[in-house]
């Protein structure tokens, strides 16, 4: 097994730890609860095949929906994010760039970066909320949701990702 492989699958057990036992529990303003399991897609490598990148952010959808009791929600949203992320990546990356680049504060620069993460996240938010809801009745809470989330998720993901090292 590959060292890296090693560390994706300790990073995935840290995030739905994280997340099942502390973030779930949150929720500020009654409307924004933070989901910190995104980082995992936010740092695939530049070049990683599309079918890993699906199945690590299924993976991870399907973990936090068998700990969270949400059916198919994350799974659904992690899948989609992860369906989209070497396309929005390819955005804020140069065409000639050839490196396999990970995704950080560091290799992409701030501005890159959060323009990025906010993207995928906000995609990620749109789709979970819709999911969770179904229905477009309480549109107000529905926006507040979407908009809290997201903005909580951007401010954890870049704080994770300041104290990292690598």
């Amino acid at each position: 097994m590959s060292i890296d492989i090693i560390k994706r699958i300790l990073l995935l057990t840290i995030l739905v730890l994280a997340q099942v036992l502390v973030l779930n529990n949150i929720h500020l303003l009654g409307c924004a609860t933070p989901l910190l399991y995104v980082y995992l897609v936010l740092r695939i490598n530049r070049f990683c095949p599309q079918w890993a990148n699906l199945l690590w952010g299924f993976v991870i959808g399907l973990c936090v929906d068998i700990f969270s009791n949400t059916p198919g929600l994350a799974a659904a949203s992690m899948t989609l994010m992860s369906l989209l992320q070497p396309y929005v990546l390819n955005i804020f990356v140069a065409h000639d760039n050839q490196d396999d680049l990970k995704p950080s504060f560091r290799t992409l620069g701030p501005v890159k970066y959060i323009s990025y993460t906010s993207i995928l996240v906000f995609i990620l938010c749109i789709t979970f909320f819709t999911l969770e809801t179904f229905n477009f009745f309480n549109w107000l809470q529905w926006i507040y949701n979407i908009v809290g989330s997201t903005i909580i998720t951007v401010l954890l993901v870049l704080v994770v990702e300041n104290v990292r090292r690598d």
